[in-house]
């Protein structure tokens, strides 16, 4: 409207049409189409953020919406540095919705009480297998049963994962684990370092599970749709087998014919055939929705088709629905009926589908752009988007192309993913196979020398974005060509792109295929950015290559190579710094990424100095309630509880909470401190109950969250009243008692009164001794805290028989040559050496090094560390030649890794004290202990 005047009949009849529709919102406009559709952008994300998601939108945010450099902030600011792509979860959600998108429930019922059991047995109690033939509703199924369990159940934690095609990403095991990790610690208001090691994510997967699910209040449930489409399921879904923690219960679906024999063994739910009924339900449904009416001989002929096993399936018989109500006003029904009835499973009911397709095209273009799009589709990684279709095919129209994808996925053929058309069930594309490509791999390699080509020509226009990461590599690998893989590898911005989104496994694995292990790898990145660099010019170029040479060295971090991490990570402090401002944000970043790597490396004084100055410039450039100030501060309180420096660390991490709080009740944070509050609030209600177990564990979560809001007087009575009331109603030899007095215990060492703490850490040894086995790790628990507790009182004769205890312990776990075991053969060796007890603690120090030179190899800090004690050790007994030799051996440990790092490295503090941190008992992953397994 122009000055409140409406200047035409057809504004007045929309704005008629809008004034009765119920919380429609109208933006008034006049001015240029980038404008306009600025302000539709702004209005959208107002209505997201209040009114879907409940936000207070402040004027700051208003102002940088289209602020480029904090659109990657969300990832660092939920998880810290864990990289998390939102493409792959958005990717899931879409999954979900497409398997749940149907109005038939097909007499799930009987299934649902099945699957609702299974949530109510007691633990323990293996996966639930659901299985199916191809298209037997089993993601339907599951998708349903997810969102009444949602609706009934809200304080249990669902986790799901919808497996797309087989070698698509939604089918890599370790994006998988990655995924389920990430939305489990983003439950548990978690955010802890976590390996990008494909191997180690998936050995570690179990730990985890364990660990998080302890600190969950009510059930966890995690689904895997077609399990079985995984790449190597067996081999990477070994946890599966593993026993579950309690309060877990794990489903998965597979194919009849493809499943695991080893999971055939597991409690299974079958998804029988569909009976007539559901038969009749489901075409009658899709003959509704286009107005067609069947008669009861055509009804009939129907059932008695659908009878056979690979006919009376839900995605035939949806399809065979669709088919007769496409044609049924337009054509013979007579006719469609007898070519359907033809059709003995879904891939030929496909055929009949497609060849229908074809024939309402005009022309033999169309017939043969039809085939290009399926094809084209059917051989790349994930999928292909309408705008990439055009540009492959520039005489493809978007009348034609919008008309020939409305009938794909009106027809079940085609369906939408995160932007990318892809097949919407697998024996579509199995059927595209048979109808177009059975010439054999010829033709399939033609189509994806065509995709190799279209994303080729991107790259050589420096057009790197996620799409031609995704599909480039990947398409080089199915060729099985190495030497194009390598140089697209070299290419360091698509290096950059799969790295920052998160798929470590799959650049890994790529550069497995070229033959190359993980030092040559870092050392021809290195080479190839030095080489980048000599062409780079001018401040935006200086920037760029500053975010590349952080991305490389947080890469060679997360893939353990600290040494090699610290050049690049380096280099891109001093880029950033000359090209920037040595006061600009970004500088922040290079040194909270670089002090990262001096802290796995434990020089603490460098990464001390590093942590600080980020702290200063995050505090100048936003605030000092910001976030990002709130990261540094808990980056400085990790590092001074490393050093023992507990109240300086303390005062950081309150300081952090604060910031953090404010932070979460402005954004509506689902990780916020409203949400603890409230999830506090209906804990409290909880137990107002009679004395129960569930109630007395209860009383032990509220601890815990009280502890979490730095409430430290009401988090201890809590504790006190779910050991009062486990005494009562389990005895106080219970290993639930144990866990309470463990926490209690805890909370008084944090609170310096040690002579409490001591007290209940002994009463809880004493029944986790007598009640568990000389392993597990709940007595390892309790032993490691009471030696500490008794080396800081001067107790050391106390001490000794636990940290004898406790190497016992790590042998039994991890086996004798273990590098913790070596850990904890210092800490003891250590002990004695403080106790004047130099004879018993030589073979200790000894023993150490050889299992540290076994593991680590002869020049690893901790063989240089380990070589200085028994250096001191020697001196001391007198035997100065030999001490002189592990001296020089240790400095040239010392000076090999000091040039390494560029000749800036601080003096390292020697193992002669113990390394553990007292303050991580009460962090909230040790205080919520949950008892034995």
């Amino acid at each position: 409207r122009e000055d409140g005047r409406v200047t035409s009949a057809s504004v007045q009849q929309l704005i008629e049409q809008i004034s009765c529709v119920n919380k429609a919102k109208m933006i008034d406009h006049v001015g240029g189409v980038e404008e306009g559709a600025y302000e539709i952008y702004n209005c959208v994300e107002k209505i997201i953020k209040q009114d879907i998601l409940g936000c207070e939108m402040t004027d700051l945010e208003g102002k940088d919406l289209g602020n480029k450099e904090d659109s990657t902030a969300p990832e660092e600011e939920v998880f810290g540095d864990v990289l998390w792509d939102a493409h792959d979860e958005r990717e899931q959600m879409e999954a979900f919705q497409q398997a749940s998108n149907s109005t038939c429930e097909l007499g799930f019922e009987k299934y649902f009480e099945r699957l609702n059991d299974l949530v109510a047995a007691p633990a323990p109690i293996p996966p639930l297998l659901v299985s199916g033939g191809p298209g037997s509703g089993k993601s339907l199924l599951l998708s349903k049963w997810i969102q009444l369990q949602q609706k009934h159940s809200p304080n249990t934690l669902i986790l799901y994962h919808f497996v797309g095609r087989p070698m698509s990403t939604s089918s890599e095991s370790a994006l998988i684990i990655k995924r389920l990790t990430l939305k489990l610690m983003q439950h548990s208001w978690l955010v802890s370092p976590l390996t990008f090691d494909p191997a180690k994510l998936l050995e570690e997967f179990p730990h985890w599970l364990e660990k998080l699910s302890a600190r969950h209040q009510g059930s966890i449930i995690i689904i895997i749709d077609s399990i079985d489409q995984i790449q190597q399921a067996e081999k990477h879904m070994k946890w599966l087998i593993d026993p579950l923690p309690v309060n877990v219960r794990v489903i998965v679906s597979v194919n009849v014919e493809t499943c695991p024999q080893a999971w055939r063994l597991w409690p299974t739910l079958h998804l029988d055939p569909l009976n007539s009924r559901d038969v009749k339900s489901l075409i009658s449904a899709e003959c509704n929705s286009a107005n067609v009416k069947l008669t009861k001989e055509q009804e009939k002929k129907l059932e008695r088709h659908c009878r056979s096993a690979t006919t009376c399936n839900a995605l035939y018989v949806t399809l065979l629905g669709k088919t007769i109500a496409c044609v049924g006003n337009t054509g013979n029904i007579d006719e469609i009926l007898q070519q359907c009835c033809q059709c003995q499973d879904t891939v030929s009911l496909y055929r009949l589908v497609l060849r229908s397709i074809q024939e309402s095209l005009q022309s033999d273009k169309e017939k043969g752009l039809l085939r290009e799009i399926l094809c084209v589709i059917g051989v790349s990684h994930n999928g292909v988007s309408e705008s990439e279709l055009m540009e492959l095919y520039p005489e493809l129209t978007s009348a034609v192309l919008a008309s020939l994808l409305h009938s794909l996925h009106k027809m079940c053929l085609l369906t939408y993913g995160c932007g990318l058309l892809k097949f919407q069930h697998l024996q579509a594309w199995e059927m595209v196979k048979l109808e177009y490509m059975e010439a054999g791999e010829n033709v399939v390699s033609a189509y994806r020398q065509k995709l190799v080509e279209y994303f080729t020509m991107q790259l050589s226009q420096d057009r790197v974005t996620w799409r031609s990461a995704d599909e480039l590599p990947w398409l080089f690998q199915q060729q099985g060509d190495k030497q194009k893989l390598h140089k697209c590898l070299l290419n360091l911005f698509v290096s950059q792109n799969l790295y920052k989104r998160g798929h470590f496994a799959e650049l890994l694995s790529y550069w497995q295929l070229v033959g190359k292990d993980k030092s040559s790898m870092a050392a021809e990145y290195f080479d190839s950015l030095k080489e980048y660099e000599k062409s780079s010019e001018g401040e935006e170029s200086m920037i760029c290559l500053a975010d590349l040479y952080e991305t490389l060295g947080r890469f060679l971090k997360d893939l353990g190579l600290l040494s090699q991490a610290v050049a690049p990570l380096q280099r891109s402090l001093e880029i950033r710094e000359t090209a920037l401002d040595p006061d600009h944000p970004r500088v922040a970043q290079s040194l909270h990424q670089l002090a990262g790597v001096y802290v796995q490396w434990k020089k603490f004084g460098n990464a001390e100095q590093l942590y600080k100055q980020a702290l200063e410039i995050s505090e100048n450039a936003y605030g000092a309630e910001h976030p990002r100030v709130a990261r540094e501060l808990d980056a400085l309180a990790t590092l001074y509880q490393k050093q023992n420096k507990y109240e300086q660390a303390e005062q950081l991490r309150k300081k952090s909470f604060k910031i953090r709080q404010k932070a979460a009740r402005q954004k509506g944070s689902l990780c916020g401190f409203a949400l603890l509050r409230q999830r506090a609030l209906q804990l409290e209600e909880l137990t107002l109950g009679k004395d129960t177990p569930d109630n007395a564990r209860t009383l032990n979560e509220l601890g815990v969250l009280y502890y979490l809001q730095n409430n430290l007087e009401t988090a201890e009575l809590f504790l006190k009243r779910s050991l009062e009331m486990r005494e009562r109603v389990l005895g106080s030899d219970h290993p639930d008692c144990a866990q309470s007095l463990n926490n209690l215990a805890a909370l008084y060492n944090e609170k310096k009164h040690y002579d409490k703490a001591e007290e209940l850490y002994e009463k809880a040894l004493d029944i986790r001794r007598r009640a568990l086995a000389p392993d597990h790790p709940s007595l390892a628990y309790t032993v490691k805290h009471l030696a500490v507790l008794y080396k800081k009182m001067g107790k050391l004769d106390k001490a000794v028989p636990l940290y004898e205890l406790a190497v016992e312990i790590r042998q039994k776990s991890f086996g004798p040559k273990h590098p913790s075991v070596a850990t904890a053969l210092v800490n003891l060796a250590v002990l004695y050496c403080q106790m004047k007890k130099q004879i018993e603690a030589l073979p200790l120090y000894e023993r150490a090094l050889k299992i540290y030179e076994d593991s680590f190899g002869q020049m690893h800090p901790r063989v240089g560390e380990t070589l200085k004690n028994l250096a001191v050790l020697s001196y001391e007994r007198g035997d100065f030649e030999k001490a002189a030799e592990l001296y020089k051996r240790a400095m040239e440990i010392k000076e090999a890794e000091t040039l390494l790092i560029g000749g800036k490295a601080t003096s390292r503090h020697s193992s002669s004290g113990d390394t553990f941190s007292l303050k991580s008992a009460l962090s909230p992953n040790a205080l919520l202990e949950h008892g034995q397994r």
